[in-house]
This record gives C-alpha cells, structure tokens and sequence, in this order.
C-alpha cells in the first residue's frame, strides 16, 4: 500500500533529512587511508544521536551497524569493522538514515578515498549523474519507468550495468515502504506518481556486469566480475511543483533541474 504525505508531513520530514545528509557529509568529511569502517560507523552514530535522533539502520532486520559501509566491488550493505581498513585508491559506499519524530530519512553516496583512477572517478560522476536524472523524472504525471529509464539509459550509454536485484523505496514512518523504485525500465511503463508520494532514489551501478553475488554474512551483495560499484541516493517528495529532496541540508540545497 502505497502512504502519500501532506505537505505538513513532508515538511516534517525534512528534519530526519537534514540529520540523515548532515551524518552522511560529515562521515565523507573524515574518509581517509588509514581509517576503519566501524571509526565511520561510530562518527555517523555521534552525530546522528547528539541531536536527537535515531539511526534507522541500527537493529533494522538485524543490521548491527549505523551506517552501511561497501568499498570497491562491494554493492550494498557492507557491515562495518574495525578490521576493514580504507586504503588509498579505494571507493566507498556509505549509507545512513536517521530516524526524527518518527520520520526516516535515507540517503547515500560513494567518496574516493585520496587519489583515484580516472575511470573509477567516470563511475562515480555517472552513477551521481543518473541519480539526478531520475530524480528529475520523478514528477506527478510521470511514471516509475521514466524514473528508471533516466537512470538506465545513462549508465548503459556508458557501457555499465544496472542492479535488478536491489532497487528503491517508498520512505515515511518506515524505511521501506511500497512502491519499488528500480533503476531501470520503459519510458511511460509502470505506476503513475502522483503528490504526495515520498521515494528514495538510488542507482547501483557497476563498472562491468550487472550481475551480482552475495557475500557470506548474509547482508553484503557484491560485483559478480569483481568490479567497482558505485551507490547514490536521496529521499524524494514528490510535488505539484516537482521533485524536492529531503535528504539534504538547507545550505547545501540544490534545484532539480526539470530535463526534457
């Protein structure tokens, strides 16, 4: 079942947003080589808690972390260690949410750690820009398969693959709620958005194949060939007036760019 919002919950939700992107950018803030995944994990929980809110990934299914934590070839839902150690030329993958009054907020992005290669940092500046235009897509009227064709026909133009598998979600007093967002599909194909809807939109992406693997904790999906795999997403309301992110600090704020 789709729960569409009133303006006022939309407003409500910008604070778990804004609290869900500000532990996002401060944890991008301190990646460097030498720092452990579970040092990001516990920076992400400080920050979230000292004002009030509640990390929506900790205990969620049994996640033990505060953030999800995939470096390299690793896809999604990396657990934090302090055995895990960033090294120079690796990518990472960080995704939090923050629970405020009962509301969520999700959101992720992949930060390099100090130098890397030209075609990694094309992955990344690929899979930030199918975001975008997916979120540009996500206007009352359209329909999830404009949302995931923008995304698709980005990152294939590029000669990358999409995950199937693991897609985006409706966002409200729950972390997942109905509908599916995949980050592919048909132009003009799949439910019609209407006001009111609040999704998280986050592609996938893979250097190589689309194909994935699961790891052996039961939580990390990784790149079946190995590959890097790049990870962006934001919390959307989608509105008369367009698409508006939730998961952002108002200083950081930035227009969503209508594409035709």
């Amino acid at each position: 079942m789709i729960i569409r919002k009133t303006p006022a919950e939309i407003e409500a939700m910008k604070e778990a947003g804004r609290l869900s992107a500000k532990a996002l950018r401060e944890v991008g803030r301190i990646i460097e080589p030498g720092i452990s995944t579970l040092e990001l994990d516990r920076h992400a929980e400080k920050i979230i808690r000292a004002e009030g809110g509640i990390p929506a990934f900790k205990g969620y299914g049994g996640f033990p972390g505060t953030i999800c934590s995939s470096v390299n070839d690793q896809i999604v839902h990396g657990i934090p260690s302090k055995d895990v150690i960033l090294r120079e030329g690796d990518i990472i993958s960080i995704d939090t949410g923050a629970i405020v009054d009962g509301w969520v907020g999700d959101n992720a992005w992949t930060y390099p750690v100090g130098r890397i290669k030209p075609e990694v940092q094309k992955l990344l500046d690929v899979t930030e820009e199918c975001m975008w235009r997916a979120i540009s897509a996500a206007r009352p009227g359209n329909r999830l398969g404009d949302v995931g064709h923008a995304c698709q026909e980005h990152a294939e133009a590029h000669g990358y693959g999409v995950v199937r598998e693991y897609v985006g979600h409706g966002v409200g007093r729950d972390m997942h709620e109905d509908p599916n967002v995949p980050n592919y599909g048909h132009r003009h194909m799949g439910l019609r958005l209407e006001e009111g809807m609040v999704i998280a939109i986050e592609p996938m992406i893979c250097m190589g194949t689309r194909k994935t693997r699961a790891g052996n904790d039961g939580w990390l999906v990784l790149t079946r060939d190995g590959k890097p795999a790049a990870h962006f997403e934001k919390t959307v309301a989608i509105t008369e007036g367009g698409p508006i992110l939730l998961t952002v600090e108002p200083e950081y704020r930035r227009p969503v760019m209508k594409k035709n």
